[in-house]
């Protein structure tokens, strides 16, 4: 069964659910962070001003967490996204980024990137395990998605537009993407 659920803003104040985000993202991201206090402190930051924190909620339950930083005039970073791993697959995921997506056309926004990583101990496209140089570009042009969430990424219009090699580890890249979310 598809749950309900709305997406707002995580309020700095709501100790219930910043803990639920950041037991999320231990979950998530295994060693991103090692501690629950260190995955606080990264919801914390969310805070910051000028950045976007959106949360999926079922009633009092997170489901889902996405943030935004802006780095450039145009072009903000996503960063993160995660989705309780008990309800993926259910569009959680999908209206986050379109939220987002919303909230930065509202700012002004033209583009959102975002890096994911290809850091697992298998495959998880085309370019793990290899070594990129003298031309990461080439490979990124021919990039391949075995099991990874580039894939989840690209049916939402995101485009790889670079790598960075080793970024993780010897061949261990991350992978750049992005897409325009408003007319040039």
């Amino acid at each position: 069964m598809t749950p309900t659920f709305r997406i707002v803003d995580l309020a700095s104040d709501d100790t219930t659910a910043i803990d639920q985000v950041a037991t999320l993202i231990m979950a998530a991201f295994p060693g991103w962070t090692t501690t629950l206090d260190e995955a606080r402190r990264e919801v914390r930051e969310s805070f910051e001003p000028g950045r976007i924190s959106l949360v999926a909620r079922s009633g009092n339950d997170i489901l889902g967490w996405i943030g935004a930083i802006p780095t450039y005039d145009y072009a903000w970073e996503l960063h993160p996204l995660a989705v309780r791993a008990d309800t993926r697959g259910q569009g959680i995921g999908k209206a986050l980024i379109a939220a987002l997506e919303e909230r930065l056309r509202t700012l002004g926004a033209l583009t959102i990137y975002l890096g994911t990583d290809d850091d697992g101990e298998t495959a998880g496209t085309s370019v793990w395990g290899i070594d990129l140089y003298p031309d990461p570009l080439a490979h990124a042009a021919n990039l391949e998605v075995i099991n990874h969430p580039a894939a989840f990424y690209r049916q939402l219009g995101y485009s790889v537009v670079g790598l960075i090699p080793d970024a993780n580890g010897p061949g261990k890249p991350d992978i750049l993407m992005a897409k325009r979310i408003a007319p040039a």
